[in-house]
């Protein structure tokens, strides 16, 4: 008798452990109205706050906790849009445990919470002809290492002989050759695009825009990663010099048309970025204006705080830019961006001159929510 007590006490217990320890909470929760539940099972901690970019300043929404130890936040209903949050606990950032989805852009690493609605459906997965995203590793002599990049290819490519245009798709500062795919939704953005009918099959290359790393971090080795960071304290490589834009030209474009089914002339060449990658546009398409005849600059204006900034310079190659007859030159940026006075100094320079471009200005600031929507309203209008 007494050791039936014991092992039905020891299961009592155990089994009470165990459900503790499986404890689960729902988080996000969507409420009907499109408002936002957070919930963090925490009943050690003090404290804990919410941060996203669901709140547009990104200011620190603290979190009430239940006598069950549960901390909640409800936010007010969201537009159908992806958004990105975490969570501080006693003072700590981690990711929503109730959470198995997270993004990554850089050392961001984020969860995830989709409203859906219109414009999250074109970056949600849908039962449409899928791409294929392939991480490539190419030669740049130009840099004088080997490099990663990401190739998007539209649905059908494996199976048809035909050639395609080519979107070569910036990250930003911070950010490696994956952003675009993991933050971006770049790939399912153009799957849904092309079988709405509303933007033409074509192959998106993202390369890695920093300029003493290989590949993301992930996919470095440990002595290459050593030297890369060594590198990085020296300064900010990647926004200064012309490095970068002639890897673009001469190492990663041959590469491409060498080893794809290419359209391989301008009218079927594009370059897009947002911030560093949109000043990297700048830099390369005035350097070799010859090259796309289809820019897209998202969140980047005039540059004259990099590279011993010359006007007259700049003016110079604007005018070569001018005289090869691109055929979009489109800039994109948030009312409230921090670079958003840049935006306006590039916008007037442009005018000054006479230079022809088309600009969308959007709500909102520097932000992924911006350069997901920007790709998905520039990708419709290239060749």
């Amino acid at each position: 008798m007494k050791l039936i007590t014991i092992i039905l006490l020891t299961f009592l217990f155990l089994n009470t452990n165990a459900q503790q320890q499986q404890r689960t909470v729902q988080s996000p929760e969507i409420l009907k109205d499109n408002s936002v539940v957070f919930r963090l099972d925490a009943p050690d901690a003090t404290s804990a706050k919410l941060v996203g970019t669901m709140n547009p300043d990104f200011t620190p929404l603290d979190m009430t906790k239940n006598e069950e130890g549960i901390f909640e936040r409800t936010i007010e209903p969201l537009i159908p849009d992806m958004y990105v949050y975490t969570f501080i606990v006693d003072g700590v950032k981690t990711t929503d445990p109730a959470n198995n989805i997270v993004v990554r852009d850089g050392s961001y690493v984020e969860s995830r919470l989709m409203i859906p609605g219109e414009l999250s459906d074109l970056y949600d997965v849908k039962d449409v002809p899928h791409g294929k995203v392939t991480s490539l590793w190419y030669p740049s002599e130009t840099l004088g290492m080997t490099r990663r990049c990401m190739v998007y290819t539209p649905p059908g490519y494996d199976k048809s002989k035909d050639t395609y245009p080519v979107l070569y798709l910036l990250h930003g500062g911070g950010g490696d050759e994956e952003a675009w795919i993991s933050r971006g939704r770049a790939n399912y953005i153009l799957d849904n695009l092309i079988a709405q009918g509303k933007a033409k099959a074509m192959i998106v290359v993202i390369p890695n825009g920093n300029a003493s790393a290989t590949s993301a971090p992930g996919e470095t080795s440990l002595t290459t990663r050593l030297k890369q960071d060594t590198e990085a304290m020296k300064g900010p490589g990647a926004m200064t010099g012309n490095k970068i834009p002639e890897a673009l030209v001469n190492d990663l474009i041959p590469f491409i048309e060498a080893n794809y089914r290419v359209k391989a002339s301008k009218e079927y060449r594009a370059l897009a970025g947002l911030s560093m990658g949109g000043y990297q546009t700048q830099k390369t398409t005035n350097l070799f204006p010859d090259e796309f005849d289809y820019i897209g600059v998202m969140s980047m204006g005039l540059y004259s705080m990099f590279d011993n900034y010359n006007k007259d310079e700049h003016l110079t190659q604007l005018k070569k830019l001018e005289k090869a007859k691109p055929k979009l030159y489109w800039i994109g940026c948030g009312k409230t961006d921090f670079l958003y006075q840049s935006v306006v100094d590039l916008r007037n320079f442009y005018d000054e001159i006479g230079f022809n471009y088309t600009y969308r200005e959007s709500e909102g600031g520097h932000s992924w929510n911006n350069w997901r929507l920007y790709l998905s309203e520039l990708a419709p209008v290239l060749f």
